[in-house]
């Protein structure tokens, strides 16, 4: 089975995290996923993908951080 390639960060460079919700309000992660990013897996990449709304429509690219 081939491996998933890592998703590009989701990262808008408008990086604020909302103290009410936890969320940043440039890419909607929390602030560990934000620091945790570059060491995730792929998988674990498009998980938050999902939940933000921002997979990618092929499943990933090759680039990850």
């Amino acid at each position: 089975m081939a491996a998933i390639p890592h998703p590009p960060s989701p990262c808008t460079n408008l990086c604020m995290i909302d103290p009410e919700t936890g969320l940043c309000d440039g890419c909607g992660r929390t602030l560990d996923e934000v620091s945790e990013w570059g060491w995730m897996s792929a998988e674990q990449k498009l998980v938050i993908l999902r939940r933000i709304g921002k997979e990618p429509a092929h499943g990933g690219e090759a680039s990850g951080e």
